[in-house]
């Protein structure tokens, strides 16, 4: 059994999966390999994928040290930017790979 903040897992896969495991954080994550991004600009990537979603799967990758959101007060309007954390970007092989093996499926399986 392994515990990584608080969080008990039975063996490393699960450990990877409880983090970038679901429906949208591997694209989440994804769309954050090439640089940092605004919430709008990441809804532009996802169209549909829901606001509360979306925002909620940012909150937990943000909680999880895998990405950053850094808040420019600056000048109005309000500015917000999500970027790969130095620990987001050790998942960038793996996130390229699931990628890859993604057009695979659709190069050679799809209907």
């Amino acid at each position: 059994m392994y515990k990584i903040k608080g969080k008990e897992y039975p063996c490393c896969t699960s450990i990877t999966m409880g983090i970038i495991g679901g429906k949208w954080k591997t694209v989440i994550l994804f769309h954050l390999i090439d640089g940092p991004l605004r919430y709008n600009e990441l809804r532009k990537h996802m169209q549909t994928v829901t606001e509360r979603t979306l925002s909620l799967q940012l909150k937990t990758l943000e909680k999880d040290g895998v990405i950053r959101r850094k808040v420019y007060t600056t000048k109005p309007p309000l500015k917000v930017e999500y970027s790969l954390t130095d620990f987001g970007e050790t998942l960038i092989p793996l996130l390229k790979a699931v990628a890859d093996w993604g057009d695979y499926v659709v190069a050679n399986y799809s209907d």
